[in-house]
């Protein structure tokens, strides 16, 4: 049975919610990523962030990322459990078209599952079939 946890990069940092969204750019470029989830004091999974969401509602809407929080923009959260199959890991990145998902456990992020994560277990033998990669491909970038 492979899991959430067997897929997911182990070294996903959160961004503390009270940041401000030009401190969440700044964090971005410096991993190379483009996606932060947002954590509270206590390290628990609040939300998520992306490169995005600070163009087109900070941005593009004409507010100030040195102002605006990275809570601001959090949304509506999904993620799986650690020891979640992976079967429920793609259903729920097809469902909700996520291409970064945080893996928590006991209510506190512990990984992210990235499409690269995805196609890198494909290619390491690591329990993700061609049947998963094709259906979960074809759910996120097919024309319907």
């Amino acid at each position: 049975m492979i899991t959430a946890r067997d897929i997911m990069h182990a070294d996903a940092q959160c961004i503390e919610a009270d940041k401000t969204l030009r401190q969440a750019a700044e964090m971005m470029r410096a991993k190379g990523v483009g996606a932060l989830p947002i954590c509270g004091p206590d390290k628990k999974l609040k939300g998520i962030i992306t490169d995005r969401d600070i163009v087109l509602e900070c941005l593009g809407a004409g507010k100030d990322p040195d102002t605006m929080r990275a809570m601001d923009l959090a949304g509506h959260l999904h993620c799986v459990h650690a020891e979640d199959e992976m079967d429920v890991v793609l259903k729920k990145m097809e469902q909700h078209q996520i291409r970064r998902m945080p893996v928590i456990d006991n209510g506190k992020l512990v990984g992210i599952i990235t499409e690269k994560d995805l196609a890198m277990g494909h290619k390491m033998a690591k329990g993700v079939t061609d049947k998963q990669i094709i259906e979960f491909m074809d759910s996120m970038f097919a024309k319907h």
